[in-house]
């Protein structure tokens, strides 16, 4: 059984994915589109995203660092919203975990800023440009 996290970014999974690319090292492994799919049954208007959103995303699955995160643009009716939930991100080092923390740093805001802490050589907290919360630390 797994566990994957499914992020629904409200009209930027495309932008998202290209971020996360770019900090992180992300691959996308699947993209699909809502124009790919077949059209949603009749009594279920609530599948169905606004007009003009046939290229966005309707799901995707990116590959971080062998894990599995999945996303999706939703139904593109307003600002995403991730509250309660951050991501955790363990990573090898301190030069690497400050690397990774400044890139999803950028156009977003810094929570706690990378420090030694008694359970990490490094620790910070980071909510990325799409309001997604990103706990960075150095493995023990």
């Amino acid at each position: 059984m797994h566990i994957q996290p499914y992020l629904f970014f409200e009209g930027r999974a495309e932008e998202a994915a290209e971020f996360y690319a770019k900090a992180l090292g992300a691959q996308v492994t699947m993209m699909l589109r809502f124009k790919d799919a077949p059209p949603a049954p009749g009594d279920n208007e609530n599948c169905v995203p606004p007009p003009g959103s046939e290229n966005k995303v309707m799901h995707m699955s990116l590959e971080i660092g062998g894990a599995v995160v999945m996303g999706s643009d939703g139904m593109c009716k307003g600002p995403a919203e991730f509250k309660g939930v951050s991501l955790a991100l363990s990573v090898a080092d301190d030069a690497d975990a400050e690397r990774k923390f400044a890139a999803l740093g950028e156009g977003g805001t810094v929570i706690a800023p990378m420090t030694p802490t008694f359970f990490s050589s490094r620790f910070g907290m980071v909510t990325d440009r799409f309001g997604v919360t990103w706990m960075v630390q150095v493995a023990p």
